[in-house]
């Protein structure tokens, strides 16, 4: 029960697994000693492939009588411990691109149990840690994954009668544990109860909820009260999987009060579609026409938002009116056409029932026909192109074309991914879509750096992308995000810039088009790194957060 210590156990079991065939290394330290543990296994085998976090104590006392050492002692050891060796394990697993983790929480911290307040936090805080370890090692293939076995072990050898613990025994646990750290095992941050030879998987559901304040009203717990069946009824529940899929719940909130003042519930899922066919209607559908008017100070302020400066002495003619050759930046065409997307007419289109706080920016696609003008006004058509399923996702291909009078301007083809939406049956490509070239496989012919200003994303937001994730450091850490990050049409402002300062001379007119992927976000202050090979009259690129 986590008083003394003894090597009797760790031996049992290393001499089972020597008797079997199997090589073993028993290790005596406490798990708070989470560096010795680990080092006892890469000086046994070279290497460390799996770490299973299964050490623990019980302190039960009902919550008025847990004295602090009964609460510490507890903490200490079941998620200190889990977290003390699984750090001394992460390294090596980031280097190894393999890894797999087993958290052991328990059915007393999913649900609760009286007398057991200091286990049920430390046993829930094991989730929360294995949940965040699934996010942060999925890029280097270390998965982590949750068990609450109910099975009979030193620790409830006393607890329970004999047949209950022959029934309960860990053999019907161990497999599934097996399974889990097997190289071929895909799942990754799960949750699973486990005993007596059943296994369960757990997962969240929310209710829709019910938007309970209005625009121009103050938010009162008359407005909880009355909403208060709708706010705890789930049927239509969702079944949320991320963090994103919180923030996005608030974000369409967001966007439902500042539209018609509130007072409905969430859509019950991105996109709904009975079939394939369903989303026929959807593919060739026009939005409404829209006019994009701007002055030289829009075409000012968006270059200054996209790190124009007095410092670079070329770049007056995009942030002086008075510039003799003053100029709108190409890449300001996007700025034109985004009313598509940011005006709510994707919910309108058939076949489709869109949650916009779902969507995100994928990738873009600009052509400039001429120059745009310095100031003017451009009438813009958008039809969705096509519909593809990415199995997690879909994604909409939006063409937006934007005219100056009968003459075509610019062109751009928003990629934008529905998460959540995929998995109907579509086809996965599309031979409208405009596809990126890969970069030439030698060092590049020119590389350029820029460092963000703190305030970058504060000033490229007043181009019109209003999204609080920019600017709200408490909405950006309910996203995931350590603090606001940078807009993904602004870096690409940057990495457009500086091609066209390199290999034309800040000349637009020598501009014909670019395509770009968003792959990792950007936080104001970084320091860009544009990457740039010259191919005959095309430039490849490809921009880094430069780390000095």
């Amino acid at each position: 029960m986590g008083v003394g210590k003894g090597s009797l156990a760790a031996d049992k079991v290393v001499e089972e697994i020597r008797r079997k065939g199997g090589r073993a290394v028993a290790n005596y330290d406490s798990v708070e000693a989470g560096e010795k543990v680990v080092k006892t296994a890469l000086d046994a085998f070279g290497r460390i492939d799996v770490v299973i976090n299964n050490a623990g104590i019980l302190r039960d006392r009902s919550f008025g009588r847990i004295s602090d050492e009964d609460w510490d002692i507890i903490q200490r050891v079941h998620l200190r411990g889990s977290f003390l060796v699984t750090r001394a394990a992460w390294d090596h697993m980031k280097k190894q691109k393999f890894g797999r983790i087993i958290m052991t929480s328990s059915a007393s911290g999913i649900y609760g149990n009286f007398g057991q307040a200091n286990y049920c936090a430390a046993k829930l805080g094991l989730l929360g840690l294995s949940n965040c370890l699934a996010v942060e090692g999925e890029k280097s293939n270390i998965h982590c994954n949750t068990i609450a076995p109910t099975a009979g072990s030193r620790l409830t050898q006393n607890i329970l009668p004999d047949d209950l613990l022959e029934a309960l025994k860990p053999d019907y646990v161990a497999p599934l544990v097996l399974w889990l750290c097997h190289e071929s095992c895909e799942e990754n941050g799960g949750l699973f109860e486990v005993g007596a030879g059943w296994i369960g998987k757990l997962r969240w559901e929310r209710t829709l909820g019910a938007i309970v304040r209005q625009r121009t009203q103050p938010m009162t717990p008359e407005a909880v009260k009355a909403n208060w069946t709708k706010i705890c009824d789930f049927d239509n529940a969702t079944k949320p999987q991320r963090i994103q899929d919180s923030i996005d719940g608030i974000i369409e909130a967001l966007n439902k009060i500042d539209s018609d003042g509130g007072g409905s519930a969430n859509h019950t899922s991105n996109v709904t579609s009975t079939a394939t066919s369903g989303f026929a209607g959807a593919i060739g559908h026009k939005l409404p026409p829209f006019s994009s008017s701007y002055t030289e100070l829009d075409t000012i302020m968006y270059a200054l938002g996209v790190g124009a400066s007095i410092k670079e002495p070329k770049d007056l003619k995009f942030i002086y009116e008075g510039s003799s050759d003053f100029s709108c930046l190409p890449t300001f065409g996007v700025i034109l056409a985004q009313k598509s997307i940011m005006g709510g007419g994707l919910a309108e289109i058939p076949g489709l029932s869109v949650n916009l706080a779902k969507v995100l920016h994928g990738e873009q696609y600009l052509e400039l026909y001429k120059p745009l003008p310095r100031a003017g006004k451009l009438k813009c058509e958008a039809i969705v192109a096509d519909v593809l399923d990415k199995g997690s996702g879909l994604i909409m291909l939006m063409d937006v074309y934007s005219y100056s009078g009968e003459e075509l301007i610019c062109y751009n083809q928003f990629s934008i991914f529905v998460v959540g939406a995929g998995g109907f049956g579509g086809k996965r490509t599309s031979d409208k879509a405009k596809v990126a070239v890969a970069i030439p496989n030698r060092p590049p012919d020119a590389v350029l750096t820029d460092t963000t200003s703190l305030n970058q994303a504060a000033l490229y937001r007043l181009s019109g992308d209003w999204n609080p994730l920019h600017i709200d450091p408490d909405f950006a850490n309910l996203a995931g995000f350590d603090k606001p990050i940078l807009h993904g049409l602004c870096t690409f402002g940057f990495s457009a810039r500086h091609v066209l300062q390199q290999f034309a001379d800040n000349d637009v007119s020598r501009f014909k088009a670019i395509k770009v992927r968003f792959a990792k976000p950007v936080y104001p202050g970084q320091t860009l790194q544009t990457e740039m090979w010259k191919e005959g009259n095309r430039i490849h690129f490809q921009t880094k957060v430069w780390i000095m």
